[in-house]
């Protein structure tokens, strides 16, 4: 595991969201890995990353970032009139509960 606060690099800012509580929000980028893969990057409202997926393709992250209740935010006007989006640097930020995304708990 990567020590906390470490920075996190990430190329995408595609972002998507997920609103957890009033206030409250996980966000999600996908970046494309050199295998041809790509890697969903969750983080919270101050760019701390707390977990990470692997997908074989974009296009399959972007069906499983839907399917577990995320939105494209850039296609959100509603969103985007009251959401401020986190901005790098990203970097390192363990979540009170776990790696919640990739231990299953709260993805289908």
């Amino acid at each position: 595991m990567p020590y906390k606060n470490s920075p996190v690099e990430i190329a995408s800012r595609d972002y998507w969201f997920k609103i957890v509580e009033s206030l409250q929000h996980n966000w999600a980028l996908i970046d494309s890995n050199p295998d041809g893969g790509s890697t969903v990057f969750f983080f919270g409202d101050t760019s701390g990353v707390f977990d990470r997926l692997p997908f074989p393709s974009g296009v399959d992250a972007e069906k499983a970032l839907h399917r577990n209740g995320f939105a494209r935010f850039a296609d959100d006007k509603k969103a985007q009139e009251f959401i401020v989006i986190p901005q790098p640097p990203f970097h390192e930020q363990p979540h009170p509960n776990g790696p919640i995304y990739s231990s299953g708990r709260f993805w289908r």
